[in-house]
């Protein structure tokens, strides 16, 4: 029986994703906000050209494009608004046809990002947000709850081409950020967030061996807070791309195969909190329902690679995932295999 977990995309709307994501990889910065509109300004004795846009919704911007006169700088501004009007529209598109879109403010926090070279260098999206890119990547369809994080993860040093210091550059975005104090307050901050109860929140997230401490991330002048096997879950991580508002930006992510392990491992450790429980399996079930038809090597290849401690945890999950997993008789081929064999984890 088909697993209900998820449905695939047909191939035409795959393949119109694709194009978009080459697209937007060739193109390199990405303006941010709407495409806007081009003002010629002559008041102050010499013309200038601005483009009018929207960096975040409800709010009004410019930016100036050149001299009147330097055609070459006004055609190039011409055909990157050209290019992020199209780009919105496949992208507006594509959330119809049932891919995975997050919302303007975070477009506008991930383009800032992608413009800077962090993803470049090495940040990582992970969390929901990853969870989405990926489905959309794998081109399949499921239900993803809205999320009010972008968490971000760095391995090892940033390879950054220019400094980039994470709390102005959040800023940068137009969006009011603020630090969210430390816990105590003279721990250092690890996130930002918008004011409000559903304001969106940015977490900086690393590997470290006691979740939630301190580990000082010197390359952003900012701070992450510890989570345990993370080290695991970024090593090696591949390109991807994630719709948000208009834009389509590329990031990078975690391997798929490893993300499925470690969400089933968070999932053991939300203690006093069910439903982030629930929802961490849920999404690692469909990851690894999707990868037991496209790429089935992957998932035994990535538990023998994940550490004892961290697979003898999610071992005595064996029984409720084979139960949530339905009738998708590779996967639990696969379930079988990793969660009822033997060990053969590394140390």
């Amino acid at each position: 029986m088909k697993s209900s977990l998820f449905r695939d995309h047909e191939l035409a709307f795959r393949t119109q994703y694709a194009e978009l994501k080459e697209r937007t990889i060739a193109a390199g910065a990405l303006l941010p906000g709407t495409p806007g509109s081009l003002y010629l300004r002559t008041g102050t004795g010499h013309a200038y050209w601005y483009r009018v846009f929207y960096p975040v919704p409800g709010k009004q911007s410019e930016a100036l494009v050149g001299k009147d006169g330097d055609d070459d700088i006004l055609q190039a501004t011409k055909v990157q608004m050209a290019f992020c009007g199209w780009a919105a529209a496949q992208v507006s598109a594509l959330r119809k046809l049932g891919f995975q879109v997050a919302d303007k403010s975070v477009a506008r926090v991930l383009v800032e990002l992608h413009n800077r070279g962090a993803f470049e260098a090495g940040l990582v999206l992970v969390g929901t947000l990853g969870y989405m890119a990926w489905l959309n990547e794998l081109g399949v369809i499921a239900i993803s709850a809205r999320t009010l994080d972008i968490d971000l993860a760095r391995r090892q040093q940033l390879k950054l081409a220019a400094p980039l210091s994470f709390l102005p550059t959040m800023q940068a975005t137009g969006l009011p950020f603020v630090p969210v104090p430390g816990l105590p307050s003279s721990q250092a901050s690890t996130s930002v967030k918008l004011p409000g109860i559903q304001g969106l929140r940015v977490d900086v997230l690393a590997p470290g061996e006691q979740l939630g401490a301190i580990v000082r991330i010197p390359e952003l002048e900012w701070a992450a807070q510890a989570v345990p096997y993370y080290d695991y879950l970024l090593e090696e991580p591949e390109p991807g791309a994630m719709l948000a508002g208009g834009h389509c930006i590329p990031v990078r992510l975690p391997q798929a195969a490893r993300l499925v392990w470690h969400k089933l491992y968070s999932s053991t450790q939300r203690h006093g909190f069910p439903e982030k429980a629930a929802k961490d399996q849920q999404q690692a079930l469909v990851l690894a329902a999707a990868l037991a038809e496209l790429d089935p090597a992957s998932l035994p290849d990535a538990f023998v690679a994940a550490p004892l401690a961290m697979t003898a945890r999610i071992k005595p999950l064996h029984a409720i995932l084979v139960r949530k997993a339905g009738g998708h008789e590779m996967l639990l081929e696969i379930l079988r295999e990793c969660l009822a064999g033997s060990d053969g984890a590394t140390a």
